[in-house]
């Protein structure tokens, strides 16, 4: 099932759909089913997208294990791709039209990254060729879908929102996100180095890349403390901070002979999500 989950790109629609949610609830608003739907719908129909343009010619022949399942198991891929297009659609009609070309300029930073439009030497490229970016590039893409993707329609329908506290948010969920992509990123060094794409662990090296994971945990636990949040929200965030650091220090960093553990920090948005409702809810 697990298996199944992350490679299906399910787990990272559910984590997309949850921080969405999240960003509600912080805000203290009513929560807008179509975004959220829209938001976790996108987010698979995308990552699906990317996988089926990237199919190399021998899937079976892999050293991938994530490359093998998903051909192995390519009805599952299109089935899901379909019924997330169709769910996209569908909440399309349900939001307003702002919010509907919002989402197009989300896609259009998203399609940056790998769009040619930076004049290299002997060639074109996108914004991965820029030292570091991809993973400022994720959180960013992130940041605008879960958080200011419900602002637009929540302005769109005139419910005014605490800006200081939108900008907290972002700043926050920023910052978080960073830390759930690094380990990919960390566990990817060979391959990134392969495509000559510079990111932040090939250019700090392994060890520095995850000391830096724990000092951002650090800085995220600190500015949690300093957001203008209800205490019981604090209590949440904070309680997931202290998994994520036990997740890291003790599963992800420990051993590179799984690779798939670096998939717990996709478990951990949702995770975070299910953790502030449970305490805000029943303790």
């Amino acid at each position: 099932m697990y298996y199944f989950l992350i490679f299906s790109n399910i787990l990272i629609a559910l984590a997309a759909a949850s921080q969405c949610v999240l960003t509600y609830i912080i805000l203290d608003q009513e929560i807008n089913g179509y975004i959220a739907l829209i938001e976790g719908a996108a987010t698979l129909a995308l990552y699906n997208f990317s996988l089926i343009l990237s199919k190399p010619q021998y899937p079976e022949k892999s050293i991938y294990a994530r490359t093998r399942w998903v051909f192995k198991y390519e009805r599952i891929l299109w089935i899901n791709t379909f019924i997330a297009t169709g769910i996209c659609i569908w909440c399309l009609f349900h939001i307003h039209v702002y919010s509907i070309f919002f989402l197009g300029v989300i896609g259009l930073v998203s399609v940056l990254y790998s769009l040619p439009i930076i004049p290299l030497k002997d060639r074109w490229g996108g914004l991965r060729q820029i030292p570091a970016m991809k993973i400022f590039h994720i959180a960013l893409v992130w940041v605008l879908s879960s958080v200011f993707l419900p602002y637009i329609e929540l302005y769109c329908n005139a419910i005014l929102v605490n800006l200081h506290l939108l900008y907290y948010l972002a700043g926050l969920k920023f910052v978080f996100l960073i830390i759930c992509t690094l380990p990919f990123d960390i566990r990817d060094i060979k391959q990134d180095s392969y495509y000559h794409l510079r990111t932040l662990p090939n250019m700090l090296g392994e060890g520095r890349a995850k000391s830096l994971c724990y000092i951002l945990l650090c800085i995220h636990s600190l500015l949690i403390l300093c957001a203008p949040y209800l205490l019981i929200i604090k209590v949440g965030l904070l309680f997931t901070n202290t998994i994520i650091y036990l997740i890291l220090r003790f599963i992800v960093f420990r051993t590179n002979e799984h690779y798939h553990y670096a998939y717990l920090l996709d478990v951990s948005l949702v995770l975070q999500f299910l953790i502030v409702v449970f305490i805000k809810n029943f303790v």
